[in-house]
């Protein structure tokens, strides 16, 4: 081995992405100290964007006052590329899953609406082109917080104004536009999704990823209903059927109100990062990638990390491993192309155990030091 390339993904609620791969490449370079390790840390648009992106490319950082998932006030970074123009927002940076302790995740009363004011910071400033990357949300408010604060006003049944949540969307009958931001009109929005799910429906943000967010059985029906529900009014208002668009379900269907009413294009955010970071050329030479993520299973091949980075090693025929906590549907990700599958966690250790982030650290360093390369 001369080249090793590490491009995994965070593991997420234990380690970052940059942390997953120093653990991985210090392993390595006791193993194959001849060996080049180069690590070029990843995101699919949700956590650890911001970062991914700094490791590359020239990015100023600015911050903005904004309301975490429960309405919490905090600091948010944002970034500006290089060209001076672009705003990019980390959407997990404000509203995201690590956010909130366990006990605290609700998608019934968690909402977007601090990443409505991270845009309206950026509007401030005069910035008006916007990449904003929704992966790894605590919400499932289908981007209604965001949208209260650019200015739209949600009614109920009886005409009264609704606080944003994902309860409060369950009640959405109408809405008034009056007070909605006419600024946006000149903006351009790109969004960069981890998932390419439709809004509502079995395949929908609800049924597909509100569990995750703490939602019961009950409040995952309840949920998708509320999105059928907006999608019916999105409808009427404006003229557009979001339920079946790619994307429009990522981030609790913040990608569908993105979609609907920024005019946002919607694109597969592991993509978009490898093209800004021009990640064939860090192949250049290498033989062998590693990635990996927390957990892999079907979902892994719907516009996560790891395919992402397989559809570009398997265009320059650089054999790809795949190293992560967990590991589900063995078969079908082989026969997607992942030359190895390495599962880092024991089969019988707890997951609360695997979490922590110095067992996540031994495990793959043990992982690494069992791994036969030949």
């Amino acid at each position: 081995m001369r080249k090793i390339v590490l491009a995994l993904d965070s593991y997420k609620g234990c380690l970052s992405s940059e942390e997953v791969e120093t653990c991985v490449a210090e392993a390595l370079r006791e193993r194959f100290p001849e060996c080049e390790i180069k690590c070029v840390p990843m995101s699919d648009g949700g956590e650890g964007l911001l970062d991914a992106l700094k490791k590359f490319l020239d990015i100023r950082i600015e911050y903005a006052p904004a309301y975490d998932p429960l309405m919490r006030k905090k600091e948010a970074r944002y970034g500006i590329l290089p060209d001076g123009e672009t705003v990019v927002i980390e959407m997990a940076e404000i509203n995201g899953l690590p956010l909130l302790s366990k006990k605290d995740r609700n998608p019934m009363k968690t909402t977007t609406f601090g990443t409505g004011e991270v845009i309206l910071d950026a509007l401030s400033h005069e910035y008006y082109k916007f990449l904003i990357g929704v992966g790894g949300s605590a919400t499932n408010d289908a981007g209604m917080g965001m949208l209260e604060d650019l200015g739209v006003c949600f009614l109920d049944d009886n005409g009264r104004k609704l606080t944003a949540s994902g309860e409060a969307m369950c009640k959405i009958s109408s809405m008034d536009l009056t007070c909605f931001e006419r600024m946006l009109s000149s903006c351009t929005f790109k969004v960069a999704c981890d998932v390419m799910n439709p809004f509502c429906g079995p395949e929908g943000a609800a049924y597909m990823f509100a569990s995750q967010k703490g939602a019961t059985p009950e409040q995952v029906k309840e949920l998708d209903e509320g999105m059928n529900r907006f999608a019916d009014v999105i409808s009427k208002s404006l003229g557009k059927e979001v339920r079946n668009v790619p994307g429009a379900g990522a981030a609790g269907g913040l990608g569908g109100a993105c979609w609907a009413f920024l005019n946002a294009e919607l694109v597969s955010g592991i993509d978009l990062i490898l093209d800004l970071i021009d990640f064939e050329k860090e192949l250049e030479d290498a033989d062998l990638v590693i990635t990996g993520e927390g957990k892999s299973d079907i979902q892994t091949l719907l516009g996560k990390v790891s395919s992402g980075v397989l559809k570009r090693t398997s265009r320059l025929n650089v054999p790809t491993l795949l190293l992560s906590g967990k590991i589900e549907n063995q078969d079908a990700l082989l026969h997607a192309g992942f030359d190895r599958l390495v599962e880092v966690s024991p089969e019988n250790m707890p997951l609360s155990e695997a979490m922590k982030p110095e067992v996540a650290k031994e495990n793959l360093r043990r992982a690494i030091r069992e791994l036969s390369l030949s």
